[in-house]
Parts: structure tokens; sequence; C-alpha cells
């Protein structure tokens, strides 16, 4: 059975891999990194960046609003809002400590701090989505028209491109 909520359903499921590939990336740092342990570090700070990020920008300006609205309290979304700075913020850290990486042994500090941000992102991001699944999207399928679903996720569309093209202009 088709959902109103469908279409962000399918984009978390086109997501979920990359979720994944940020613990893969936690699992691949030692003391030394490998080519392929700096690809997947790599991989999932641009997931994160291009994708991820871009995907939190539309949900607080397009979906928040709306579940509040269903919700009837404008805080209903505040937990799910902290999530996503607690993201930017691992991702700027992901970002620095790849950057600080000059040669293939790191340390046993530095990889420790790899590791945290990468799981740390990967559970974030995991649970995030679960909750979105389970309690959000239920209740918009049951709460809006296929009217307002349609015009939520265009104005999601549009506040995605818009946060990519103001991380990438």
């Amino acid at each position: 059975m088709t959902t109103l909520t469908q279409p962000l359903r399918d984009e978390h499921k086109e997501l979920f891999p990359h979720i994944e590939s940020l613990k893969l990336a936690g699992l691949s740092v030692h003391g030394t990194l490998s080519q392929e342990s700096l690809d997947l570090i790599d991989e999932a700070y641009d997931f994160l960046a291009t994708h991820l990020l871009p995907h939190a920008h539309a949900e607080e300006a397009a979906l928040y609003p709306v579940v509040q609205k269903v919700m009837g309290s404008r805080h209903a979304t505040a937990t799910m809002s902290r999530d996503h700075v607690e993201v930017e913020t691992l991702t700027r850290e992901l970002a620095l400590l790849r950057g600080q990486v000059t040669a293939p042994e790191v340390g046993v500090k530095m990889a420790n701090d790899l590791k945290r941000v990468l799981y740390g992102l990967y559970t974030l991001v995991k649970v995030h989505f679960a909750k979105e699944e389970e309690v959000y999207l239920p209740l918009l399928d049951a709460n809006l028209t296929p009217d307002e679903a349609i015009e939520m996720f265009e104005a999601m569309e549009k506040a995605a491109g818009e946060a990519n093209a103001t991380a990438h202009g």
C-alpha cells in the first residue's frame, strides 16, 4: 500500500546504504589508515555534506512545520531539530579530523576520535530516521490530504536544492 509519505520513505531507503557506510568507515579506522579507509572516510563526509545536511535543512524548512501543525505544538520537533544540530557539529568535526590526517600513521588518539565521530554519526542518523519513520510519517499519513503532502514535498525539494546550492556556491 502506498502512503502519502511514500516519497520520504523512498528517499530514506536510498539514504540507508550511505548511513551504513558511516559504520563501515568507523570499522576501517586503525592506527594506520589504508587508502581504502581514507576513501571510506571521504565518502562518508561527502554523503553528509552533499546529501544528508541538505535533507536535514529540507526537513527543518518544510517537513517539521507540517508535523508541528499536525501535532498542535511548535515544540513537537524540537528533539529532532537538536539531532540535526548534532549531525552538523559532528560533520564539521569529521572534516577537521580528516584535514589533520597527513600520513597513514595516525596514532591512537586520532583513530579513536575518528571512530567516535563516525560511530556517533551512524547511531544518531540511524535512530533519527527510525523516529521519523515510526512516529512522524504515520501521523502525516493519517492527517494530511494528498494536496498538502504534495505541497510539503515540493517545499522540501526546493529547500534541499537551496541548501545544496549554498553549500556548494
